[in-house]
This record gives structure tokens, sequence and C-alpha cells, in this order.
């Protein structure tokens, strides 16, 4: 299955990492994820959820020097395309778009700051399974959410019919094929010194067991920055800032 029949909608999510080994470790202790090799290289694997491809670990924060983050990624018909078109509209490039054979990629970020990235080509393996089962959910934190769907529905073509856009309670909810796959909400504040208040994208991971997933991180050099029953946002041991949702279904 390939970007050009889900193009618009969010097609994975990928971690940069410094460490492949420690990071897989920490993972593994707090989300009970296993791994696999990723057709990508040596410096990829791929997280499995009870056999589910999960996500991505690429470590590649040192090499590019880049910083260690979560990241979601876009599927779009053609990348150089979307990259033109998020710079003529005040994005930045900071990576491509590169070949990764099954396909191309590009890290991107929006005006506001905030970081995605974009992919064209063939999707991971067993990737409908990864859909359905929704084990990940992204949400932007960000400025003025009305902006942002503007912004990123131009460059993900939303409104060709790739997914379906509605402002619905002050935030902007994203469909595809019927389910809800991303939300946008306002707010965040671009100076803030606290990185977590200013826009960006966050991950999150459906777990059955929050607070367990919390004090497994806290165990494993991570630590957490909020926590409730049905909900916590936790960094890892090398700094980068997930979240876990209690699983509803």
């Amino acid at each position: 299955m390939s970007t050009q029949s889900v193009f618009g909608a969010p097609c994975w999510v990928s971690l940069t990492s410094r460490d492949l080994e420690a990071t897989q470790d920490f993972y593994t202790a707090v989300l009970g994820w296993r791994w696999r090799g990723a057709k990508l290289g040596e410096h990829f694997r791929i997280a499995l959820a009870d056999g589910v491809p999960v996500a991505g670990i690429a470590a590649v924060a040192a090499m590019w020097q880049m910083a260690v983050a979560w990241t979601p990624y876009f599927a779009v018909q053609d990348a150089d395309v979307a990259v033109a078109r998020a710079r003529e509209r005040g994005g930045t490039a900071a990576v491509g778009p590169l070949s990764f054979p099954p396909g191309r990629a590009a890290l991107l970020a929006d005006r506001d700051g905030a970081t995605f990235g974009i992919w064209q080509g063939e999707l991971v393996s067993n990737w409908e399974v990864w859909r359905r089962a929704a084990p990940t959910f992204v949400r932007l934190h960000t400025r003025d959410a009305f902006d942002s769907a503007i912004f990123y529905g131009e460059i993900l073509d939303w409104a060709t019919g790739g997914c379906e856009v509605q402002y619905e309670g002050g935030e902007v909810v994203l469909r595809s094929q019927g389910d809800i796959v991303a939300q946008i909400d306002s707010g965040a504040v671009e100076a803030a010194p606290d990185p977590s208040l200013r826009p960006h994208w966050q991950i999150h991971f459906s777990v059955n067991d929050v607070a367990g997933c919390a004090r497994a991180a806290e165990k494993h050099g991570g630590s957490v920055l909020s926590e409730d029953e049905n909900e916590a946002i936790l960094r890892d041991a090398d700094g980068a800032q997930f979240t876990v949702t209690r699983r509803t279904r």
C-alpha cells in the first residue's frame, strides 16, 4: 500500500534517537514494545505492539545534528511539491526530501515552529493493521488552530478529498476514511521558555495501564510531566516527550 491512497493523513510516527539500544530498552520497559529491522538500514528499527507495527526509531540525531523528538509523518503524493508548498507558506525544510527506499521523506517545520514529516511511497508492511488498531494518535498544540489548519490543508491536499476537516468545539478535527486521525488546538505560546508550551505535535500512544507506564518511565531514566488516571505526559531518558493515553477500545 502506498501514500497515493491515503494522502493527507498521518501515516507513521518516528523518534530521532542518539542511542538505538538504549532507546529500545526504555520503550520496551515502558510500553512493552518488541523490535524488528527496517528496510531503511542499520540505524533504523520498527517497534511492534502485540505484533502490530506502531512506530519507527531512527538513530540519526547525532549524525544529522537533529533534536531528539517524536515526529508524525503525513502521506503525500509528491514530496517535492509538498516541500515547495511549505516553503511558499512560511514553513521551513530541515531535511530532504531524501530518498529512503521504498520512498522519499522530508522533515519540515510549520510557520509556528512545530516539526512534522512527510512521506511519499510505500507504507510500512501491515500498515492497514496499524491504522485499524489505532495504537497512536497525533495532536498539534499551536498558536491558532484555524490558521494552522489552512497551512497544513494546502500542503497536504486536504481539500481535494484526501481527508475531511471539521471545526468542533474550538478544535480542528481531521478524519480519514471516517476515523479521527488528528486534532489541532489553539493556545500554544511561540516564545514560551518551556518547550512543551510552544507549538508542537504531540504523539499519543494507547496503553492499558497509564500509571504503570509512568512508573516504568521514572524507573528507567525518564520523567513524568503530568499524570491523571486517563493520560500521562512523559519524557524518555533522552528527553523526547510523548503521551500515553488509556485505551478505550
